[in-house]
């Protein structure tokens, strides 16, 4: 491996490390991963913005195509209003990141990030509940 881009080498690594992490994740982890992952965008969307430097705009497109993956793993017809809750949250998470984009607003992100940690964090609580018998069957 060349040092000459090791941005590039560094990306790479990276890459390596996400798959092996995902290889055998359960579907709880990786709804989990997806989250972070959006987060972890939408922060450094935040900064770029700020900063005024023209990378946030694909940041928050990466943040975007997440949340269509967590849209896409809803099971809809096991997870009933859950479900259908948790769609309708993201996709008014993804309006608002493109809204934030076209206004170069970062208050709206602050308010993407809340949304997100939220869920997140019932998330976070799942394998609790599951432990105690109890699911909810909003995604496969």
């Amino acid at each position: 491996m060349s040092l000459t881009n090791p941005r590039g080498a560094l990306n790479q690594y990276h890459q390596v490390g996400v798959q092996a992490a995902t290889a055998g994740a359960s579907p709880h982890t990786l709804i989990q991963m997806l989250m972070q992952g959006a987060l972890d965008r939408v922060a450094s969307a935040k900064g770029h913005m700020q900063r005024g430097e023209p990378e946030k705009g694909l940041l928050i497109s990466k943040a975007i195509s997440i949340l269509d993956g967590l849209r896409e793993a809803l099971d809809q017809d096991a997870g009933g209003e859950i479900a259908h809750n948790l769609d309708r949250l993201y996709d008014y998470c993804q309006h608002r990141l493109l809204q934030s984009n076209i206004e170069n607003d970062p208050a709206i992100l602050d308010e993407v990030t809340r949304l997100l940690r939220e869920i997140k964090g019932a998330w976070d609580t799942l394998p609790d509940i599951q432990g105690s018998g109890v699911t909810t069957g909003a995604a496969t």
